[in-house]
């Protein structure tokens, strides 16, 4: 049995890989979250990408994505899930811990997502260390301190 990388505890075919082989296997916002991150660590952009609300245009941010998914992803850790506004809404703050390039980083964010029809999708996030109340552009220095841009990186 292989653990699932998202740190959940249970077995990857049984946490992450059905929402892998179908985003509509995600019924909350955590489950889209912790199954994100598993797609970092497994490099698969295509399901990054697919999840991203269709408002934030991901597909012509493709590469800067791949490029985020080849950081070496050490772990998770969910640190609350809240409800939004209405039941189409929800949040997930987090701790991801990654490294690349030989440094070690932590990147914290609450992001939000939101649900259309039957699928959730990631929309945004807040970073809770930098600021509690900004969101980040994906032109803005990434908080998790790189010094690349956002989107370059956390994104």
């Amino acid at each position: 049995m292989t653990l699932c990388y998202c740190n959940s505890g249970l077995a990857y075919s049984d946490c992450c890989q059905p929402v892998h082989h179908d985003h509509a296997n995600a019924k909350t916002p955590e489950q889209l979250m912790r199954a994100r991150y598993s797609a970092h660590v497994l490099k698969l952009v295509d399901f990054i990408v697919a999840t991203y609300h269709p408002s934030c245009n991901a597909e012509q941010d493709r590469a800067e994505i791949a490029a985020s998914a080849n950081s070496h992803w050490n772990k998770l850790e969910v640190l609350s899930t809240d409800e939004g506004s209405n039941d189409s809404e929800g949040y997930v703050h987090f701790k991801a811990h990654f490294s690349d390039h030989g440094q070690t980083y932590c990147l914290e964010e609450r992001s939000r997502f939101l649900r259309e029809g039957q699928l959730w999708y990631y929309v945004d996030g807040e970073f809770p260390q930098t600021t509690t109340h900004s969101k980040v552009g994906r032109n803005d220095p990434c908080p998790c301190g790189s010094g690349k841009k956002y989107k370059k990186c956390c994104g």
